[in-house]
């Protein structure tokens, strides 16, 4: 998966947005303005920061060489996934959905309710 894979996979989920508010580098996926995924647009393989259960996130790390505890995040809940290809898409994408699902789960009521209302861009 390359950054244009990436961002366009996390850009089809309902209500998700990005923009760089760390620096010109640091592209930030949010859904409801709370962050589920940060990658830097220069990395080279590219990488991805994903909020994963803490669980979840040992087991993922104990599987793949290419995750890492999260780099500047909180390391029990965030992974860095390097895409050097040796992670298949799907286990990837599956990665991705875990950390939006997770975020949405931690959304108000309120806001979870107008997600169910946005269709999904995925198609």
């Amino acid at each position: 998966m390359n950054h244009d894979e990436l961002r366009a996979y996390c850009l089809a989920k309902p209500g998700t947005s990005a923009d760089f508010p760390f620096d010109a580098d640091t592209l930030v996926f949010r859904v409801s303005d709370k962050l589920f995924a940060l990658t830097d647009i220069q990395s080279v393989p590219v990488s991805v920061n994903l909020k994963c259960d803490p669980d979840w996130a040992i087991v993922l790390r104990q599987h793949y060489d290419a995750v890492k505890p999260g780099y500047h995040m909180n390391k029990k809940h965030w992974n860095t996934v390097v895409l050097d290809g040796t992670i298949p898409n799907d286990e990837i994408q599956e990665m991705i959905d875990h950390s939006y699902r997770l975020v949405v789960k931690g959304l108000t009521k309120s806001d979870r309710e107008k997600l169910s209302q946005i269709p999904d861009n995925a198609d």
